[in-house]
């Protein structure tokens, strides 16, 4: 896997030179940095070694896959599957990550999906990456030269498959994000588990939809999955933009049901029968009322939406049934039990007013998606530093429904959208369009927006302290350095920092005033926590050694 030097030379632009006659140490923390017992890349170079989780070399890692990003998402837009028949793609997903080091691969899970587990190389939290697999039944209607030509079975019937929801590029910038984190994992500070689950589209039929599926099986154990974090593409504009809310950020949805039973006749003798069509129409325009004048919409926007009527089959028969059916969308579960009370009580009442039956079935679908606030709040900074100052927008709810709650009503979780529109000045075709199309050069955001939130989350979970460089007195005049030259501001991403001081009569074993590296047992004595760093300052009286 590449890991060009060029990009880690590129990185060092901010790092100090050890120039200075007479420096008394050096050390960094979460920027680039001298480890413990390390001094001969600073003898022959003159530069501290490179942490590969500094935002600059992040934004280069993912600038630099990007080119693989695109090709990965174009390979399986052309060989779109249904919900829970992904068994190319997860094949070809698995097959992937399995070229990463250091990522384990589990497959088959809840059918089709994959839980891939990469273990960094110093301790810390475990955080859950997750993206969707499945296409629609849609036929694809862009001019783009790898659109969809593919055909499936469903509901008994041959179909178009297309992604019209953007899946694939979801796919696409979490094998991106894998492959960086995989770059770092020996920097990394934690565990990240990457989520590729089917059937997100798997809403009304009748059995529970992919994410439900993989969180019963248990991919948020072993490791336990402390957080968990994921992203929609769509069209709007402008195109780069993330945008987020805290709390209630995609409805949940319910879909119904109604079978109005009456008395067939023929249609020119309706008072021998008993017209299921006439109800139906009825209820098609009462129902709008129960949004309306039933709902407080002071707790929340709700919908109620008939999609589907129909009944009989014949111009001159009055059939014995008709049936509606439609979603309830709904963002809080107080709204959500009152309309589905309400669309069960008007279609009874109304039925038997007019001397006919209705049988209601309401099937649960997707939860309310609820964004974690205060966890929400943290990610803020790690969102603009992928999108870029101003591009990160809190926006209202959005009523269409996302079965990511599945993993986020288990653990604390953020999801986001992010722009992609193909055109510069306005949206494109929305998701699930025949037309949806997104510009593929806003993948490397979502890339960097999902490696910067988990980074951000890692550091954030673990201690994390100042760090600071400090010249010795016998500096000469114009390249004097003394005090605080470099501060780590951890504080400004909300870590806790902590500090203390240790004063010794002379250098700890191995220290000379030209090197900085100290053993952690040093640390340990002084009572410093696990993995802190040492800088030092020399005195002519002795040596004053802060840890931190």
């Amino acid at each position: 896997m590449p890991r060009p030097r060029e990009t880690a030379d590129l990185a060092r632009r901010d790092v100090l030179q050890l120039g200075l006659a007479g420096a008394s140490a050096l050390v960094l923390g979460s920027s680039p940095r001298i480890r413990a017992g390390e001094t001969s890349g600073i003898e022959r170079k003159g530069l501290m070694e490179v942490d590969s989780t500094t935002p600059q070399q992040v934004d280069l890692w993912a600038d630099e896959v990007e080119p693989r990003v695109i090709a990965w998402r174009r390979y399986i837009h052309q060989r779109p599957e249904l919900s829970y028949e992904e068994v190319k793609t997860a094949a070809y997903v698995a097959d992937v990550l399995r070229a990463m080091p250091g990522i384990e691969v589990h497959t088959g899970i809840a059918k089709t999906g994959i839980k891939a587990v990469l273990k960094g190389g110093k301790p810390g939290p475990v955080i859950g990456l997750r993206a969707d697999m499945d296409a629609l039944p849609v036929e694809e209607k862009t001019d783009l030269p790898f659109r969809s030509h593919t055909k499936a079975m469903w509901q008994g019937q041959e179909t178009f498959v297309a992604h019209v929801c953007g899946h694939d590029t979801h796919v696409a910038m979490l094998l991106g994000a894998a492959e960086v984190l995989s770059t770092m994992r020996a920097d990394l500070p934690g565990t990240v588990v990457f989520l590729f689950q089917p059937a997100e589209e798997w809403s009304g039929q009748g059995s529970p939809s992919g994410a439900f599926e993989m969180v019963k099986a248990g991919v948020l154990d072993n490791p336990r999955v402390e957080a968990v974090f994921g992203q929609h593409i769509g069209s709007s504009a402008p195109g780069g933009r993330l945008t987020y809310r805290r709390g209630a950020m995609t409805a949940s949805s319910d879909d119904f049901e109604v079978k109005i039973k009456g008395v067939g006749t023929h249609a020119a003798r309706p008072w021998d029968g008993k017209d299921p069509i006439v109800v139906a129409a009825q209820l098609v325009t009462l129902m709008q009322s129960i949004v309306s004048r039933q709902t407080n919409l002071r707790a929340g926007a709700a919908v109620v939406t008939v999609g589907q009527i129909y009944g009989g089959n014949r111009i001159n028969v009055i059939p014995e049934e008709a049936t509606i059916a439609g979603t309830i969308r709904t963002l809080t579960e107080a709204t959500r039990q009152h309309i589905r009370e309400s669309v069960t009580r008007m279609a009874e009442k109304v039925a038997e007013a007019a001397g006919l039956t209705a049988d209601v079935k309401i099937t649960p679908g997707y939860p309310l998606l609820s964004n974690d606030p205060a966890l929400t709040g943290r990610m803020l900074d790690a969102l603009e530093r992928a999108a870029g100052p101003g591009k990160v927008r809190e926006v209202p709810p959005v009523m269409g429904s996302e079965d990511f709650g599945a993993f986020s009503s288990v653990v604390p979780g953020v999801f986001w959208f992010l722009n992609a529109s193909p055109f510069a000045d306005r949206p494109g075709a929305p998701n699930h369009s025949p037309f949806f199309a997104i510009d593929e050069k806003y993948l490397t955001t979502g890339v960097k927006a999902l490696i910067h939130v988990s980074l951000a989350y890692m550091q954030g979970q673990a201690p994390q302290y100042t760090v600071r460089l400090r010249a010795s007195p016998e500096v000469q005049p114009g390249s004097e350095r003394s005090g605080a030259v470099r501060t780590h501001t951890a504080q400004r991403c909300g870590i806790p920092v902590r500090t203390g001081e240790l004063a010794l009569n002379r250098a700890p074993s191995g220290v000379t005033t030209d090197e900085a590296p100290v053993g952690q047992s040093v640390l340990a004595a002084a009572g410093a926590p696990p993995r802190a760093h040492l800088g030092a300052k020399r005195s002519p009286a002795r040596h004053s050694w802060r840890w931190h």
